[in-house]
């Protein structure tokens, strides 16, 4: 049960950090063309930028299949990813960009940090001059 919960933390905790990495090096790298589509006025729900949720969301489902037999490390590094994934949904595009009218606008000072740390984000729409790449750890500036 411990390797469990010790997997899963982990398997958040890395998508957190290699998605900090993922979007500043290479969503906005080699791979802005698409990524771009979020940094731009939409008249669709869905943006070209999707594709990174389905990139993610297939490595936490083959994840999950491997290691579902023995319940291993495989397993449970899915099912962290795939909580990070939908803290991701309701945080980045239900909250913040409101893609969803689900919830009202975050209140809590955790909440209020990283919704400044993303508009600070999305202050320009080019590649390069993006700040605060990460969703949940955020400069600490933004909570003041």
């Amino acid at each position: 049960m411990m390797n469990a919960i010790l997997f899963t933390i982990l398997g958040f905790g890395l998508m957190e950090f290699s998605g900090w990495f993922i979007h500043k090096y290479i969503m906005h790298g080699p791979l802005w063309s698409i990524h771009k589509t979020h940094h731009q006025p939409s008249k669709s729900f869905f943006e070209l930028n999707d594709l990174f949720s389905l990139l993610f969301g297939s490595i936490a489902i083959i994840l999950i299949i491997l290691g579902l037999q023995a319940l291993d490390y495989r397993f449970w590094l899915g099912i962290g990813i795939s909580i990070y994934g939908m803290s991701y949904f309701i945080l980045h595009d239900v909250l913040i960009h409101r893609r969803l009218k689900w919830f009202d606008r975050p209140g809590n000072t955790f909440l209020k940090g990283i919704f400044k740390a993303h508009q600070a984000h999305h202050a320009t729409n080019k590649k390069k001059d993006a700040v605060s790449f990460g969703l949940f750890i955020v400069p600490k500036k933004y909570f003041k």
